[in-house]
């Protein structure tokens, strides 16, 4: 089972864009795919048709507690799972800012599903991060085998992502030492552009010299570009994936390319729930 975050904490990057139609697209290849989301605002639980509101089943009941992972995902689609969430999930970094072992609790509560379900195990789980690093966050790069960025090719963009670096390094001393980089994704890109092109050659230059010992040390810049396309903007308003919503169009066509590329990143790391499952 692949444990993917996807993370930045820059929002308006195409995280949760990202983060459901990858899950959606691995679901549509026939992969069991369950798509957590961390963000109180509950977008990727809303693009998928789940009316987020308080008193349903969430991921702040895991957190608390209170509920396990089984017990609140929901099936969406063939083959793809949300675990959804809502504003409730906001309390977290307060509630839990004495416990011991908070930074363990999602990554207890998947070892905990995978044994449970081990005769239908999960292909892939997906976790649409908060753009923040709190919390939540660092519980899913503690559970995660792999972390996928979303990375808009603007100057500013690649400012930002220094500190998120520094912060998965830290994560991989202190907390979960098979965390790695599999790369980055190039979303809201404008074809054609001199800035787009200098952006992603930094960026391609900046992986090439990393340290080897760095999370990020065998990362790839994903060939796939997602281009600009209003389509993705309109399929969370028809509670549908890209997939379905215009499967004809360019974002259909980015995705569909950039999920074949997941597919075929090698797992070069140990994958800590393997025992469990």
């Amino acid at each position: 089972m692949r444990i993917i975050a996807i993370m930045n904490q820059k929002g308006g990057v195409g995280k949760t864009t990202s983060s459901v139609n990858i899950a959606a697209g691995l679901a549509r290849l026939g992969k069991r795919v369950c798509l957590i989301d961390l963000d109180s605002q509950g977008n990727s639980s809303s693009h998928l048709g789940i009316d987020i509101n308080q008193g349903m089943q969430t991921i702040y009941q895991v957190f608390s507690g209170e509920r396990k992972l089984v017990e609140t995902r929901q099936l969406v689609k063939s083959n793809l799972w949300v675990v959804p969430a809502n504003i409730d999930l906001a309390a977290v970094e307060v509630e839990l800012v004495d416990a011991q072992g908070r930074e363990f609790i999602l990554k207890q509560a998947l070892e905990q599903f995978a044994r449970e379900e081990r005769d239908k195990p999960l292909d892939y789980v997906i976790m649409d991060c908060p753009p923040a690093l709190n919390t939540v966050t660092i519980n899913a790069l503690t559970a995660a085998t792999e972390i996928l960025i979303p990375v808009q090719p603007h100057y500013l963009s690649l400012q930002g992502l220094s500190r998120l670096l520094e912060t998965t390094a830290l994560i991989k001393r202190r907390l979960n030492r098979n965390l790695i980089i599999t790369g980055m994704m190039l979303c809201l890109y404008e074809t054609g552009t001199r800035l787009a092109a200098d952006v992603t050659d930094d960026l391609m230059r900046f992986l090439e010299e990393s340290d080897p010992q760095a999370p990020w040390a065998n990362a790839k810049v994903f060939n796939s570009r997602i281009r600009r396309n209003i389509r993705l903007a309109e399929a969370p308003s028809y509670a549908q994936s890209i997939f379905e919503y215009a499967p004809d169009s360019t974002g259909a066509h980015d995705y569909g390319n950039l999920v074949q590329e997941v597919l075929a990143c090698a797992k070069n790391q140990h994958n800590p729930l393997s025992s469990a499952a």
